[in-house]
């Protein structure tokens, strides 16, 4: 790794000298004669190392320093200081500072320190591909299960957790939404700074606009002193909007404003505070029907949209029922110290059997009940609820050797169309996408069967049918019956 090097110094001979010098030794070095130019060039040309003097007009090194800090954090500055000046150097190594040369400056002393940076830095990046690599390895505290489901949603998961895009959870209730939250944060590189959720349900709309945002001391009647919001405590970690599809109107709004700045108003206030944490959002209803229909905002759907999660229903997780019930019972034992250790046959396939509409939240806590009424060693029938115990399944097996009990085309495509969007919970837009249909087409398929089309099916029916029943035919074709109006099956009106 040679590396990429830009020297900033205000003398042009002295930049210039420096840059070919460092050429000569193997590096790709360029060269600019002040900090603002500085940073003008590493917003097309990165590099890895920056070689600056700190004696310059307009942005001085140290000041420059700062400014890598916060825009090229990956970025290693070598700083140029005249001979004694020790606190100068202590200033701009607490400035991010990776090393400094006293000046005259040797050649050599300086390519020595620059290929120590590049070195440094190339471990870095090492230390931080295995650590990602890792943690592609450990499980995700809460989200288990080896159904295809499943693993795509952990999949995507893991691909977003580095990235800073608003990332949208959809799912049912129950299914894990905050789980999947707290795992992008907990894969992230924030995931040493705070995580604050809150649940955009449970609060009105100014009570969540204070919560959010802050206020300022006096705004209203309990306002006793100025409060930060959510989104200024959250820091450099992430807020979860929970339950976003709940928010008010008026409030949607607000944080359409937000999202699009990077700014919040505290309630009351004149000035705009930066914030600097990650957005993830929550919601169990079908944002894109809700937009339709006027009660969501179109713009701060896109906004919240840039990544979509969504997290399957357990009854689309057959295979993981029995698999996340034993990871309940096996901590919730531990936790309670009870003996038990496993779930009998019978109690397995009833679980099994059960659609669970309350989804993951609702299974463990039949597994809370469960362990709490064990008294042998393995759940048994007897420690599950009623509802569980009586449940009869309600899915539908079109197959039967009785003719008169076989349906039609329409009416199979129909219970398939009904059993996918139950199976996705009611999202009309996942069910369309899963089926490869428009939702206007999914609408349509919906529909119970029309009169003209049923009469247009039996119109459907060859005269000479009648041949191959063994019957005589007549002696001239029968008009098709007239309909109500008069008119024959498919004459026009």
């Amino acid at each position: 790794m040679n590396g990429n090097i830009l020297i900033v110094d205000d003398d042009e001979d002295t930049a210039v000298l420096l840059r070919d010098s460092l050429r000569k030794r193997g590096f790709d070095v360029d060269a600019v004669t002040s900090g603002q130019s500085a940073l003008e060039h590493l917003r097309t040309s990165p590099a890895d190392v920056v070689v600056t003097d700190v004696q310059m007009a307009g942005l001085s090194g140290i000041e420059l320093c700062q400014e890598l800090r916060q825009r090229h954090p990956d970025l290693l500055p070598i700083v140029l200081t005249g001979q004694g000046g020790l606190e100068t150097a202590i200033a701009a190594i607490r400035a991010g500072a990776y090393d400094f040369i006293t000046k005259p400056v040797k050649v050599d002393a300086l390519a020595i320190s620059v290929g120590r940076a590049i070195e440094h830095l190339s471990l870095k990046r090492e230390v931080k591909r295995l650590r990602s690599a890792a943690d592609r390895d450990v499980p995700i505290d809460g989200i288990a299960g080896s159904s295809p489901a499943i693993r795509e949603t952990i999949e995507m998961i893991r691909r977003v957790a580095d990235s800073d895009a608003t990332v949208l959870v959809t799912g049912e209730s129950g299914t894990g939404k905050e789980l999947v939250a707290r795992a992008l944060h907990n894969l992230s590189p924030r995931r040493d700074q705070p995580f604050v959720a809150v649940n955009c349900a449970a609060m009105p709309a100014p009570l969540l606009e204070s919560e959010l945002f802050g206020h300022v001391r006096g705004a209203f009647t309990d306002a006793k002193r100025s409060r930060a919001g959510l989104f200024v405590q959250a820091g450099s970690g992430t807020i979860f909007l929970d339950e976003i599809g709940e928010m008010p109107i008026e409030m949607q709004v607000k944080l359409l404003r937000v999202l699009q700045e990077r700014k919040v108003r505290p309630v009351g206030g004149d000035e705009e505070v930066p914030f600097e944490a990650r957005v993830v959002t929550a919601t169990n209803r079908d944002l894109e029907t809700e937009v339709e229909d006027k009660r969501f905002r179109e713009d701060l759907f896109y906004r919240i949209n840039v990544v979509a999660i969504p997290v399957p229903p357990l009854r689309s997780r057959a295979g993981d029922i029995l698999l996340l019930a034993q990871y309940f019972l096996k901590r919730i034992a531990g936790r309670t110290n009870k003996p038990v250790q496993g779930i009998s046959g019978p109690a397995a396939r009833l679980l099994m059997d059960y659609d669970w509409p309350g989804n993951v939240r609702e299974l463990e806590n039949c597994m809370e009940r469960a362990v709490a009424l064990c008294r042998l060693d393995e759940v048994t029938v007897d420690d599950l609820p009623a509802k569980i115990q009586e449940h009869q399944s309600s899915k539908i097996v079109i197959t039967t050797e009785s003719p008169g009990e076989l349906i039609t085309l329409d009416e199979m495509e129909r219970r398939y169309v009904r059993q996918v969007l139950n199976a996705v919970g009611g999202n009309k837009t996942h069910a369309a996408r899963i089926l490869g249909i428009d939702r206007r087409s999914l609408y349509r398929r919906l529909e119970e069967p029309r009169n003209d089309r049923k009469e247009e099916q039996k119109s459907d029916a060859r005269p000479g049918d009648h041949h191959r029943a063994g019957s005589n035919p007549p002696a001239h074709p029968a008009s098709p019956p007239a309909s109500a109006s008069g008119h024959h099956p498919g004459e026009m009106e």
